[in-house]
């Protein structure tokens, strides 16, 4: 499944996140939340994480005559897939065999997967910079990444997690956690995604505050390979303010 992001700032398509689905013949779909837990378990998913890297770069080839060539995929890689030695090889090769640009696939990392190991972390990244990948800091907010680990590692893009975003038209303290994430993010040059965008009042307050650019069920729901196919290639919510697009 993909779920598309938009650029604020005119309503361009960003890029889709790749997201995991399981369809069990007899209960039906599978939250992630049940069985990426059992695949870190078995070391499954490095096997599964091959696969799904290799559906990424195939998709992302298949919409070159579609979307535009800036147009990112994002792939989640787990905490044990961020460990792996061949993580940017694997990756590199994917992107090889389709013949994708730099910067047209992007990992998305937790917290607790960089922060785990510092000095791996440090080397991961460089190295999957050096192949072209483009990274982005998931769920930001949630977990056990500093300030200085935001100043001192290679990342691109900043997630809002879905959390934040949740009550910040409500909530004066959720704003203003909000409102600082973006700030800090911007002043680092990272782009800023916020996640679970799902009424027009937050879309409002998120362009009202800066951020760059947006996902979630007010702009799409995951759909499949195909109906993406037919996402505009700009989109912009009904209900905004005249002129408020940055």
């Amino acid at each position: 499944m993909y779920q598309p992001q938009i650029h604020v700032g005119d309503g361009r398509l960003r890029g889709f996140e790749a997201l995991l689905r399981w369809q069990h013949p007899a209960v039906g779909e599978v939250p992630p939340a049940l069985f990426i837990p059992l695949l870190e378990e078995t070391r499954l998913i490095n096997r599964l994480g091959g696969w799904i890297f290799d559906q990424g770069a195939e998709q992302r080839q298949a919409w070159s005559g579609v979307f535009a060539a800036d147009v990112v995929l994002s792939v989640c890689v787990s905490p044990t897939q961020f460990c792996m030695p061949n993580l940017a090889s694997e990756l590199k090769r994917a992107m090889d065999r389709f013949d994708l640009k730099p910067g047209q696939i992007e990992v998305e990392i937790t917290e607790g997967s960089l922060v785990h190991n510092l000095t791996h972390s440090h080397k991961q990244l460089k190295l999957l910079h050096e192949v072209g990948v483009r990274i982005a800091l998931d769920d930001f907010g949630t977990g056990e990444c500093s300030l200085s680990h935001l100043r001192n590692l290679q990342l691109d893009t900043l997630k809002l997690d879905r959390r934040f975003v949740a009550n910040i038209v409500e909530s004066r303290r959720e704003a203003a956690m909000a409102r600082s994430i973006i700030d800090l993010s911007r002043n680092l040059d990272m782009l800023v995604i916020a996640e679970g965008v799902e009424t027009v009042e937050q879309y409002q307050w998120l362009v009202d505050n800066g951020c760059q650019v947006m996902q979630g069920f007010l702009i799409a729901h995951p759909m499949v390979a195909e109906d993406a196919l037919h996402f505009p290639g700009h989109f912009e919510p009904a209900g905004l303010r005249k002129g408020s697009l940055l």
